[in-house]
């Protein structure tokens, strides 16, 4: 039986002010700006279970490179980690896609006319 990963979702808010909100999609989109990231996003995405070591197999990527990329993305927020014994469990934070959408369109549904 395949186990879920990091059960209990943080609660996140969406930002109340506008430099809030550009602070947050700036930090978001940063973690973004590499393929290898973008990458693991996607491979956490197509997943339901835990994934400790399996990054690393599909990516033609060093542990320590993926480590790094890892530690990007739990920082802007976008991933969680669970430690289980000597490794660390990594799903995608569920609240973060959709404030991420809902900040690019309201950054574009700003125009000057």
């Amino acid at each position: 039986m395949e186990k879920r990963c990091c059960p209990e979702a943080a609660v996140m808010d969406y930002p109340k002010s506008e430099g809030e909100a550009n602070t947050r999609l700036a930090e978001l989109a940063k973690a973004l700006g590499h393929s290898a990231r973008v990458a693991i996003l996607r491979l956490l995405m197509r997943r339901t279970s835990c994934i400790c070591g399996e990054i690393v197999e599909e990516l033609p990527l060093a542990q320590s490179t993926v480590s790094q990329h890892l530690k990007v993305l739990k920082e802007a927020g976008w991933i969680r980690g669970e430690i289980e014994g000597p490794k660390v469990c990594y799903c995608i934070e569920p609240e973060v896609m959709g404030i991420f959408q809902r900040l690019l369109e309201a950054l574009s549904s700003e125009t000057s006319e």
